[in-house]
């Protein structure tokens, strides 16, 4: 009988064992299933922006989006991960230690976020770790794609150069910070103001779209913009459906990034063994994406035909249906959903022609899509979400809850660490003389002078410049 439980014993613990590792394998094949679909957004933006732009600069336009997605990933692998890590309690805290999850502080960081000395182990191939790679990928992406949101809206007039400086500022640092204050169950936004963005409305769309607009305003409009009286003329991209697909290709791309929110059970990083959460270790489930992210999509595109009947901003009505209820995409339901990314879809045209009547040269409207529809997505979480817990049952008892208070202070956080690094590093940039491309230079078309290719027949190149 002794024999008999004893093997029994074993038994159980070698279906446990293997039980355990099944679940971490899925874990880790879920993270990494989330990278090459967030990489299609990075397809999206490269058509996105080549189908916007002029004949004459296509190429360059693509092999800009393209370095930025390279430099961003390099640089977050170099020291963007540590500030996600390190900086979650500052300014608040100064102090070295880690948050009450353990989880952040400089201690923390410099254990486990560096790519060389102790810290090494865990940013490389480690059999022991089947975490933290897939974590770092989906992250370096979330980075990369606030360098593509820039991207768009600088197409045809800055230098390459100046703009990787940018896209690396903007990537690592400013997104870096922000997801550590408001994107981590240490940030002092989350614990002192209940700040709550699941989908990353401000963290990532409002600090690109603002750090474009900082841009923009040293950068200035393509040659041929706005007239001497100060009306804008309309700029057409060669290719609309080419900028149509791409926004589609976005929106694909967004299930994986969406995706890559949650937090799966029963891993030793889990906030729960049983159930799937937010990064705030708040109840989520791939079913909530399921019936949302459709519905916003398509509140957003009927929101923008109402107002328009314009293919590009219908389509990037659905862009914006989608960021504007992404930071409550675990507490809304399906017709709270269709309202606000209604509401989105119908603002979006006439905020981004209000942006262009103040000077600002935006060619995709990516300032307006990203960064007014995120602070918009933002404050109405406030409103619809409040009392709401924002952390998890392992939260510190003070801990506030989801409020249009700290709603509204997280939209200002957000706002100014886009715009402020943006307009300071392009400032600097400009100074340096490696900001905008000169007038005579856009005028010819920067393939002719940038790029070692031709995207197009040399007459339907000659046909443009002759009209």
């Amino acid at each position: 009988m002794e024999d008999q439980i004893l093997a029994l014993t074993a038994e159980v613990a070698a279906i446990k064992s293997a039980a355990q590792v099944t679940n971490t394998m899925f874990a880790e094949m879920y993270y990494y299933v989330t990278i090459p679909l967030m990489v299609l957004i990075h397809a999206g933006f490269l058509l996105y922006e080549m189908g916007a732009t002029r004949v004459k600069n296509v190429l360059s336009s693509g092999m800009k989006n393209l370095l930025a997605f390279a430099f961003t990933l390099a640089a977050w692998y170099l020291f963007g991960w540590w500030f996600y890590w390190a900086l979650p309690t500052w300014p608040l805290d100064f102090s070295a230690g880690a948050g009450y999850m353990e989880i952040s502080g400089l201690e923390y960081a410099n254990a486990i976020a560096w790519a060389w000395g102790d810290s090494a182990q865990y940013m490389g191939p480690n059999m022991a770790d089947n975490a933290s790679g897939v974590f770092w990928g989906a992250f370096a992406l979330f980075a990369a794609t606030t360098a593509s949101i820039c991207s768009g809206a600088l197409i045809e007039r800055i230098q390459t150069v100046g703009f990787v400086i940018c896209a690396i500022v903007l990537g690592t640092a400013a997104w870096g910070i922000a997801a550590a204050w408001g994107w981590h169950a240490d940030g002092w936004l989350v614990t002192k103001f209940g700040y709550h963005d699941f989908g990353a409305a401000g963290l990532v769309h409002a600090v690109a779209g603002f750090f474009a607009l900082g841009v923009l305003m040293n950068l200035g409009p393509r040659v041929g913009k706005f007239n001497a009286d100060g009306s804008a003329n309309h700029l057409a991209g060669h290719n609309m459906p080419l900028t149509v697909t791409g926004l589609m290709l976005i929106i694909v791309g967004f299930f994986g990034f969406l995706m890559a929110c949650i937090i799966l059970p029963g891993e030793g990083w889990s906030w729960y063994a049983d159930k799937g959460t937010t990064i705030y270790g708040t109840p989520m489930t791939l079913s909530a994406l399921a019936f949302n992210i459709p519905l916003a999509a398509a509140g957003g595109i009927i929101g923008s035909w109402v107002i328009t009947r314009d293919p590009f901003w219908m389509m990037s009505g659905c862009l914006a249906g989608i960021i504007s209820v992404a930071s409550g995409l675990d507490v809304y339901f399906g017709s709270t959903v269709i309202a606000v990314s209604l509401v989105a879809g119908m603002i979006l045209k006439p905020c981004a022609d209000w942006l262009e009547g103040l000077g600002i040269d935006d060619a995709v409207g990516a300032v307006t899509v990203h960064g007014t529809i995120g602070l918009f997505g933002l404050l109405v979480l406030g409103i619809l979400g409040s009392g709401v817990p924002g952390l998890g049952a392992f939260a510190p008892e003070d801990t506030v809850a989801i409020s249009f208070f700290g709603q509204l202070v997280g939209a200002v956080v957000m706002f100014l660490l886009g715009f402020v690094p943006g307009y300071v590093v392009s400032w600097i940039v400009d100074k340096a003389g490696m900001l905008r491309i000169p007038d005579a230079v856009q005028e010819k078309g920067l393939d002719s002078v940038k790029v070692p290719a031709q995207a197009y027949p040399e007459s339907m190149v000659s046909a443009e410049s002759d009209s």
